[in-house]
Order: C-alpha cells, then structure tokens, then sequence
C-alpha cells in the first residue's frame, strides 16, 4: 500500500488583536480559570482546601502507584532503544543541514538548571541522609539504619528517584516535540507530539484539552519546585542574618518571608522571562552552572571526596544492576507491619517522585526541545538522560557523602540529622568550617539557590506561553509573562500557606495523572511516526518538511 506523507501543518487558531493577540483563547483562558479558581479556593477556605487535597492525595497514592511505576519505565525503554537503534539514533531533531543553536556547555547549562537545579540543592544532602536512615532494606531488616551497611543502598534509592527515571521523563517529552515540531513543521506544543495518533482533531477541542492539561501540570510542578527552593531560600536567608523573623519557632518560614522571597524570585524571573531565552536565561544558566561547579569543587577539596567517590563507584554499580528491577517493582499494603511499611514508603517517595517529573516534564520537555534543535536523537538522549543523571550522582555522593561521613565518624552528632531538610546543606557548612568561612559559603549557596530559582520560573514562564500561543516560540506577549509570573508566585505562596509543602506536593501529583496518559500516548505516538517515517523513506515519499 503506498504511503502518504506525514501530517506537516496542523493550525491551531488563535486571536488575531486584542489583549490575547497570538495566544489561543481556548488554552490561555480556560488555563487562567483552573489556576485562578485553585487559589481562590486555598485563598478563602483553607481548611476545606487542605482536607480535600489531602483526601485526594491519598487515594492517588493507594490507587496509581503500579501506574506509575510502570508508565516511567515505559519512558526510559522508549529512549534507550530509540537511542540505540542505529537506524533511529541518527536521526536528528530538524532538517539534516541542521546544526545547534547553543554551544554543548550553554546547552547542558540551560538543560540541567531548569531540569533540576533546585532540588539538587535540597535534596543532595537531605535525601542520601534520609536514606541511611530508613529506606526498603531498613524496613525488611537487611541494613542497619544510619549503619555504615546502609551507606550503598542509601545511594541507590538516591540514584533512583534522581537517575535516569527522571530525566526520561523530560526527555520523552523533548523529544517528541522535537522530532514532531523541527522535522514535519509541527506547532512547538504538545498537541503535535500526538500527531501520529490523533492527525489533524488536534486543530480542535482535542488538543486544547491535552496543551490545557499541559498548562495546569506545569504550573503546578514547578509550585513543587520553587517550594521547595522557597523554603530553602527562607533558611538561607536567615542563616546569613536577615532577620529573625524569618522563621517561626518551629524553624519553618513566615509568612512574610514566603511573600518575601517570592516577591524577589519572582520579580528577577519575570524580567528575565521578557527578555528571553538567548539573553536573561541563557546568562543566568551559565553564571548557576559556573558557581555550581565551585560549590561541587569546594567539596571535593574540603569534604570527604574519597568517602564520597566511593560511595559514587558503589552507588552506581548498585544501582544500574538493580534498576531493571526497581524500575518495576510495586509493593502493595497487605495488612502486614513490613508490607504496609514497604508500601508507605514508596508512595511517600518514588510514587511522590515519579509525579513530580511527569508534572515537570511539559515544562522542561519544551524547553528542551526548544534548545536541542539540530541534535541527533542519540546525541540528545546522551545529552538529556545519562549527563545529567551522572552529574546528580556526583552531586549527591560528594555533598551528601560529606553529611553521611561527618554524621557516621561523629563530627558533626545530630547537627545534620537533626535539622530541617531546607536548612541541612547550612548545617553541614557549620560543622565543616569556622564561622566566618561557613557564612561565606552560605551566602554563595543562597546566591546560587537564588539564579536556580529564577532559571527555572522565567523558563517555566515562557514555556507556558509558547503552549498558550500554540507554540509559538517568540517573545512576546508581555502582559502573559508577567500574568504568568505573579500567578506562579500565588500558587506557591496560597499552598505554602494554607498546608506548606504538603499541600503543594498533593496539588502536584493530582496535577501530574491526567498529564501522565498523555506522555504515554506520546511515547506510543513517537515509535509509531518512526516507524511510518522509516517506511516512507524506503518507498521515497517525503517524512521531513522542506523549508520555503
């Protein structure tokens, strides 16, 4: 049967004048809805706000954990064997005269600080610590708790929720995208990632629906993300003695200092936003991945690098030869103390995790594609999944080693373990260094914390216009950057207020499901133009658009 060329034009109707000139009104306002309405509903009933979340929450985490687990693995088996493939990892991301915009360090910069700059700092510490304190093989009694028989696995349930699992996830979307937008002239969306399957009913109430969904879950996976800086933020910022009045007596943000910190976030991230992804971002990104390097160079010379070295040879091996099984392994509540324990801990964890990268993975999956043109399909997978995941293993082996070292030999006794997760890499700074010298490594974590958090929301910012504007990737319609900015700010601020970072994770992981039956119609959409495009190509009937 002959073959037809691809769908190479896919109109998505926008407004021509007005306010919303060259934003679809369609995706744009019904998003404003959903978002406006979840502030005003954690705004004027918080109570209400915060049970019903938590409801939810809880239901989602008992009843799609399999799904989860099991639809990330579908993410990276798709990646890996397209990467693989010679037939498939050759080809590239455009036309093939295409060559990359940004060079491979600006690239990786713009790729690692939207993706996960953020949590890096949080967690780098925070999770390895947690780890060696309570993880599966704690639970089933095969390690020891904060035992030096317990340092590895800590590292491989690390390496799990920070791996290659997360980065597929943004990787899936980018590439897609990328494939779909750059090679058949498809709008830079993600209604056009589902090409394959829908053709063009994506013109009409069908893609409104899934770039809608888009809008919503990345709104609220990069809440989770700036939470989570926010709070550090706050801890930092008390830490190199703004005021006391940062922190209640609990040791958790005000509320004025949330509004604070978000009212400086979000204020140098909207001009940043304006002015592009070429100028503010692109300068931003490269000054987080130079002061990142010398924040992870201060460790190796002034931390436990050989500890750490070894935890990350170790940790690696682990964690590789047991992913095949991670990646599929459900554990299910059966009324037994381990059982419910086992599966407590992976919805509070990996279930937790897998949401918050599908959430994520609209964000950073555009912004991906929007700066890998020209890359090859190996090329980007390489670049996309096992760079940065082996960077965040470094991370976490040298500046979370360090924490587990000092806690385990004990220097620093409960200094670590014992403080908040936002506050522990201060902590650690503490025990490590004289007064001074700590002071001065705290200002440069809260400055590089500070260009991370702005990277990220001007990033998110601009992406959720180009999905508004059915991708269109110019910077415009500055009234929406700004409208965007203030909203993020709101949502982060309303959630953080009414349940902290509880009720932003549960609005997360409601957010993320309905986003995750579109990545995996997305990932069944990608083999199935692949393989159409290779047999097109074999019957000469054009696969790429020819530029005019």
């Amino acid at each position: 049967m002959a073959q037809e060329p691809p769908l190479m034009e896919l109109e998505i109707k926008t407004a021509e004048g007005g306010f919303y000139d060259g934003f679809s009104k369609d995706v744009t306002i019904t998003a404003k809805i959903l978002i406006g309405a979840l502030i005003l509903w954690a705004v004027a009933f918080p109570d209400n706000a915060a049970s019903v979340l938590s409801g939810l929450n809880s239901f989602l985490l008992t009843n799609f954990a399999t799904w989860y687990i099991w639809v990330v693995a579908f993410f990276i088996i798709v990646c890996v064997v397209l990467a693989v493939l010679p037939s498939t990892g050759r080809l590239r991301m455009g036309l093939p005269d295409d060559k990359p915009e940004f060079s491979s360090f600006s690239w990786f910069s713009m790729m690692f600080g939207a993706g996960i700059g953020i949590g890096m700092l949080t967690f780098a510490t925070a999770e390895p610590m947690y780890h060696f304190a309570n993880n599966p093989e704690v639970i089933k009694g095969e390690a020891t708790a904060s035992g030096a028989d317990n340092v590895i696995n800590a590292y491989k349930w690390s390496f799990l929720h920070w791996g290659f699992s997360a980065w597929a996830c943004y990787a899936l979307v980018g590439l897609s995208l990328g494939y779909f937008s750059y090679r058949r002239n498809l709008p830079l969306t993600i209604r056009s990632g589902l090409s394959p399957l829908f053709g063009s009913s994506l013109s009409g109430t069908v893609g409104h629906v899934i770039d809608i969904v888009a809008v919503v879950a990345t709104v609220l996976g990069v809440a989770q993300t700036l939470g989570f800086g926010v709070e550090q933020f706050v801890a930092g910022m008390h830490r190199i003695g703004i005021g006391d009045w940062l922190l209640n007596e609990e040791g958790k943000a005000t509320t004025s200092a949330i509004v604070f910190a978000l009212f400086i976030i979000m204020g140098a991230s909207t001009l940043s936003a304006l002015s592009g992804v070429g100028k503010g971002i692109k300068w931003l990104s490269n000054i987080n991945m130079g002061l990142s390097f010398f924040l992870l160079a201060f460790f190796l010379i002034f931390g436990s690098a050989f500890f750490g070295l070894q935890a990350l040879i170790m940790g690696t091996i682990d964690y590789i030869l047991a992913l095949p099984s991670l990646m599929f392994t459900v554990w299910q509540a059966d009324g037994t103390e381990t059982g419910d324990a086992l599966a407590g801990w992976q919805g509070g964890w990996t279930v937790f995790y897998w949401a918050w990268w599908i959430a994520f993975a609209p964000f950073v999956g555009v912004f991906l594609a929007r700066i890998s043109r020209g890359r090859t399909v190996r090329e980007y997978v390489l670049g996309s999944i096992i760079i940065p995941a082996m960077m965040c293993f470094l991370w976490f082996t040298i500046v979370g080693g360090t924490a587990i070292d000092l806690t385990l030999n004990g220097d620093a006794g409960d200094a670590i373990s014992g403080a908040g997760q936002q506050s522990q890499l201060f902590a650690m700074l503490d025990v490590m260094l004289s007064s001074g010298f700590a002071w001065v490594m705290a200002v440069i974590v809260v400055v590089l914390l500070l260009t991370y958090l702005v990277t990220s929301a001007d990033s998110a910012v601009l992406i959720v216009n180009t999905i508004n504007s059915g991708g269109d990737e110019g910077p415009k319609g500055r009234p929406h950057i700004i409208f965007w900015g203030v909203t993020l700010a709101l949502v982060v601020g309303a959630l953080l207020i009414i349940g902290g970072l509880g009720a932003i994770q549960t609005a997360m992981v409601i957010g993320a499901l309905p986003f995750s039956v579109v990545m995996a119609l997305m990932g069944v959409a990608l083999i199935k133009g692949i393989i159409r495009d290779s047999r097109r190509e074999a019957a000469g009937v054009p696969s790429v658009h020819t530029e005019v």
